[in-house]
């Protein structure tokens, strides 16, 4: 993947929403964010209705539960989360 044009986004729409998200947090937006609304069709659409489901869809684990597991793990693979 051209990572060049996944920080800058592939549509105005996207480029306007990562630097109306930069300007409100005054950082730059996280590289999750970037990928996931670079062609969104194809990998971020999908990508977050999958992770919709796993994190809020029917299980044992209560959503908390599942949320500290996630920030756990990115903390083990030191992601910022």
């Amino acid at each position: 993947m051209r990572l060049a044009a996944v920080r800058r986004g592939n549509r105005w729409p996207n480029r306007l929403f990562l630097r109306l998200m930069g300007k409100l947090t005054s950082m730059d937006p996280p590289d999750v964010v970037r990928t996931m609304t670079y062609r969104s069709g194809f990998f971020g659409g999908p990508y977050s209705a999958m992770l919709q489901s796993v994190m809020r869809g029917p299980s044992a684990w209560t959503v908390g539960e599942r949320e500290l597991l996630a920030a756990y793990t990115s903390y083990l693979n030191q992601c910022l989360y």
